[in-house]
């Protein structure tokens, strides 16, 4: 189907790969400064608790089970993520008194329809330029285990190079691709796809929600699983 000009042409929203669009959206750029949330400030200053929860994930081996792809682009085996939410919810049966700091801060946030959680990106790998059709959501990550200057992301032509306890936000409607250089170790972030709820209203914020919900529930009746 195709889309009005005005919209594929709208400056707010300059790509084409178009599937959930809100106009009214404040103009985007690829990375935005992190002290517009506060909870990012929160992961910041609890990293050294994060990083000793993911460790004690690792060491109870629920990395091991539960470490996957969770979106349908290829991998390559080398991208994969420790789930804490997916699509908005959380996991059951998933040990959260393991990570109880990292859970704790995750409630606050209106996590969206997709994922919050630890990603792993292997050395030597990376994944490809791509863009995701969705202008009100954000995706935060914050360095939990980074290889010192050997893993970066780039976003709509500018690079961003992980390092441990600190954040990067951006907006996932601009191309963008990662890579980790590393020849041994494992790059892993805290990474939060949520609402850009700065930029809704509190019923425009309440009413997206109800209608994701109903939008998992409508794919799961057609077979589509909307859980882990």
């Amino acid at each position: 189907k195709q889309l009005p000009a005005e919209i594929v042409e709208d400056d707010r929203r300059p790509h084409e790969d178009i599937h959930a669009y809100l106009p009214g959206i404040p103009a985007p750029s690829p990375f935005r400064d992190p002290s517009e949330f506060a909870f990012i400030k929160e992961i910041e200053q609890n990293i050294d608790e994060i990083r000793s929860e993911f460790e004690a994930l690792v060491d109870a081996n629920v990395t091991t089970a539960q470490f996957r792809s969770v979106t349908s682009m290829n991998y390559k085996n080398g991208w994969k993520t420790l789930p804490l939410y997916y699509n908005g919810n959380t996991i059951p049966g998933f040990p959260y008194h393991l990570c109880p700091v990292t859970a704790g801060i995750l409630e606050k946030v209106p996590v969206a329809g997709r994922i919050a959680g630890f990603n792993r990106q292997q050395p030597g790998s990376g994944i490809p330029m791509h863009t995701d059709g969705n202008n009100m959501w954000l995706t935060c990550q914050v360095g939990v285990s980074v290889p010192d200057g050997k893993a970066w992301i780039e976003v709509g032509g500018q690079r961003h190079v992980y390092a441990n306890g600190q954040p990067v936000l951006y907006d996932t409607t601009f191309p963008h691709e990662t890579f980790n250089e590393a020849e041994t170790a494992d790059r892993v972030v805290l990474h939060v796809d949520f609402w850009n709820y700065k930029a809704l209203t509190d019923v425009e914020l309440r009413a997206l929600q109800k209608v994701y919900g109903y939008r998992q529930k409508y794919l799961e009746a057609e077979g589509i699983p909307q859980s882990l």
